[in-house]
């Protein structure tokens, strides 16, 4: 949305709103039209929020990423098609406004997005806004990502749920602060401390927590790997989705429980628990980027149904067949369960003592990501990634992550084709 304002002159004008006798006076004098407009102001009920309804000119329009951080996806052609075909828009954006410090504000959209462009889009130059008057935006934030998650009214995408998680578990933070009468970047506490001071909903701030760790991994500038991931469900040109990524490197990885350590523990030291989790599944990501994706996934060659086409003989390229297979959910899951146990296998030969749970809770050496390294080149270097012959049988239909268990322990499928030319030796895959 904030792109396609941007590119029409819009996120460029503030909004002076003056409340007198229920109404909302205002007008838009900096944009040639000073003429005052009058709106009823209204009460919702149950919240108390004061909002209006009004038609504004879209350079007075702001998208708001924190309430709604959803990106445009695929829906906004049908609409456009909607639109064009001169069928009226049926439920208006949703926008707040509060004022600053010279009594102006943006009016921040954060529901109607699709709407919006399509009719932007089509040359449409204003737009019908109900605008909530200062609002709490906490409560706005926990409405819409109800409606997006638990009400299901707008089926959110995972992604977008765990950054509207994340909003919330900053929100937790501010008022678990202010409640112990704390600075405002105090970290003394512990995850498990906040989670337990909000009684009435534990189960919704544990989420918040480990929104807040998913999210910080999947947004960090540094992960390669996010370059090839579809954060809005399955794409073509990308292999991966974002929800793949959270079933194979989070759930094998992240350690999803609130720790009992102060928010800072060894800080100073650099080896705080959350930050070597998140920085080390960052650098496992880049491994698995650099060994299985650059170089070798080609966008421009990305189609729908690549083993029926591998089948049918057309061609595809070595490298971007295997990079495909790589990135299957079932296979990625396998290869991360065979790179944990080279961690475990590490640390056993060391005699250290690592935690199963939280193997990325401690700082790993240059040894063992050397090790990493040389084995997900030696996987990518399996023969049956590119053996077409397969494409039928083992690649013709999803498996789970036990099937690929099973032929990386055995070099044989279930129905007895003969995938690897031996099992999977975690000691030979090492070896450089």
């Amino acid at each position: 949305m904030h792109d396609v304002l941007a590119s029409v002159g819009g996120e460029s004008r503030q909004l002076k709103i003056k409340i007198s006798n229920n109404e909302a006076h205002y007008s838009f004098a900096d944009f040639s039209d000073p003429s005052i407009r009058r709106a009823s102001l209204f009460t919702d009920p149950k919240s108390k929020m004061r909002y209006f309804f009004g038609v504004f000119p879209i350079q007075y329009l702001h998208h708001d990423d924190r309430i709604n951080p959803r990106t445009i996806g695929g829906s906004l052609k049908g609409l456009i098609e909607e639109f064009y075909a001169g069928r009226p828009q049926l439920h208006v954006a949703l926008a707040w406004w509060a004022p600053n410090a010279s009594d102006e504000g943006p009016l921040k959209v954060f529901d109607g997005q699709h709407k919006a462009a399509a009719q932007i889009l089509l040359g449409v130059t204003e737009l019908p806004i109900r605008v909530f008057v200062q609002p709490d935006l906490k409560i706005l934030l926990q409405a819409n990502t109800n409606a997006g998650d638990t009400l299901k009214q707008v089926a959110f995408d995972m992604a977008v749920k765990r950054h509207l998680g994340n909003a919330l578990y900053r929100e937790r933070l501010i008022e678990y602060r202010h409640a112990k009468s704390l600075s405002e970047d105090d970290e003394s506490f512990s995850e498990r401390d906040l989670v337990s001071h909000f009684k009435g909903s534990r189960r919704e701030t544990q989420k918040y927590v480990l929104d807040a760790l998913r999210n910080s991994i999947s947004i960090d500038p540094d992960n390669r790997m996010m370059d090839y991931v579809e954060m809005a469900g399955k794409g073509i040109e990308r292999p991966i989705s974002y929800s793949a990524i959270e079933k194979t490197f989070f759930s094998t990885f992240l350690y999803l429980k609130p720790l009992d350590v102060p928010l800072n523990h060894l800080d100073d030291q650099g080896k705080n628990p959350r930050f070597l989790e998140r920085h080390q599944l960052v650098q496992l990501m880049n491994l698995f980027a650099e060994e299985f994706l650059i170089g070798y996934w080609e966008a421009e060659s990305a189609i729908s149904r690549i083993e029926y086409r591998v089948q049918q003989n057309q061609p595809i390229s070595e490298k971007h067949l295997a990079a495909h297979r790589l990135t299957r959910e079932e296979i990625m899951h396998a290869v991360l369960e065979y790179v944990a146990l080279v961690i475990k296998n590490f640390y056993a030969y060391t005699g250290e003592h690592l935690d199963p749970e939280r193997l990325m809770q401690v700082q790993h050496p240059d040894a063992l990501w050397s090790r990493l390294r040389i084995f997900l080149k030696n996987v990518r270097g399996l023969p049956c990634w590119i053996d077409r012959n397969l494409s039928g049988t083992v690649f013709g239909s999803k498996q789970s992550k036990d099937y690929w268990m099973s032929i990386f322990k055995t070099g044989v499928a279930a129905g007895g084709t003969k995938v690897l030319t031996e099992p999977i030796a975690i000691q030979k895959m090492i070896a450089a």
